[in-house]
């Protein structure tokens, strides 16, 4: 049953419009889960041999079955729902206009999907990203409550 639900975790996680399926640029299982995650899983245990047939599985799965999944599954679907996150956008940030990427502390990125314009001198940049009523991300500026919808490019 562990296994499922972190299945159904990486699945959520991989499923991303913008996530690149060729081995060169994926990130492997061990980076895209949190430490305690990947060692409560067991693999750590795997050999390098078994961590990249693992990562190559995902990449096939993610590729030919996860869409299917989210749209399907009722255990997915409640997991996206729940996405909320808070972080930082690293220094310099000014605000937003048309496609400007949004560089966060925890080593994701966020475009601009929206067009709209922004400007921002303060040095307060937590934002918190949620979704909309539609599904979309969107991304508010604390320190001001202005938001813009957004998607993640890494």
């Amino acid at each position: 049953m562990k296994i499922h639900k972190l299945l159904l975790i990486l699945l959520a996680i991989l499923s991303i419009d913008t996530f690149a399926t060729d081995l060169e640029s994926f990130p492997g299982v061990e980076s895209l889960m949190e430490a305690e995650e990947y060692k409560a899983a067991g693999l750590d245990k795997l050999t390098p041999e078994e961590r990249d047939a693992l990562n190559q599985w995902l990449i096939k799965y993610t590729a030919f079955e996860a869409r299917v999944i989210l749209r399907t599954n009722k255990e997915v679907k409640e997991v996206e729902k729940q996405f909320e996150m808070t972080a930082r956008i690293k220094q310099p940030f000014a605000g937003w206009s048309g496609k400007t990427l949004f560089y966060l502390d925890n080593g994701e990125i966020w475009q601009q999907r929206l067009s709209g314009r922004y400007s921002y001198t303060q040095d307060d940049t937590t934002v918190l990203i949620d979704k909309n009523f539609m599904g979309f991300h969107v991304m508010t500026l604390i320190a001001t409550g202005q938001s813009i919808g957004v998607k993640r490019i890494k």
